[in-house]
């Protein structure tokens, strides 16, 4: 018997980037579970699980709109405490399987996850 997959995407229905990977494991048949951050901040212990694989500075997206508009360009902040309090600044889809986590879109490590 296959282990089963169940993997976390992290992101924003409206983002096409969250919607390609939702895409991606859908059409391999992988539950995902979906983490719309315009409904719902991360909780703090999730945060930290995630950064226990990735840096904090790696999960800001400093292309983004809430990065730009926020003036965080000319700001020192604490990466974590931003993203508990404003989560659209959090680069996406962030995705976990098990303890693994990606930023962006990796196709590659997504294939690993997959055994392919």
């Amino acid at each position: 018997m296959s282990d089963i997959i169940v993997v976390q995407i992290i992101g924003t229905k409206k983002s096409a980037e969250t919607r390609k990977a939702m895409r991606y494991f859908s059409e391999r048949g992988v539950k995902a579970h979906i983490v719309d951050l315009s409904e719902r901040a991360l909780r703090r212990g999730e945060l930290e699980n995630i950064t226990r694989r990735v840096s904090p500075d790696e999960l800001i997206d400093i292309d983004g709109t809430a990065y730009r508009q926020g003036g965080y360009a000319y700001l020192d902040f604490d990466p974590v405490e931003e993203l508990l309090e404003n989560p659209l600044l959090m680069k996406i889809p962030v995705v976990r399987c098990g303890s693994e986590v990606t930023v962006g879109e990796n196709r590659v490590q997504w294939d690993r996850w997959l055994g392919r």
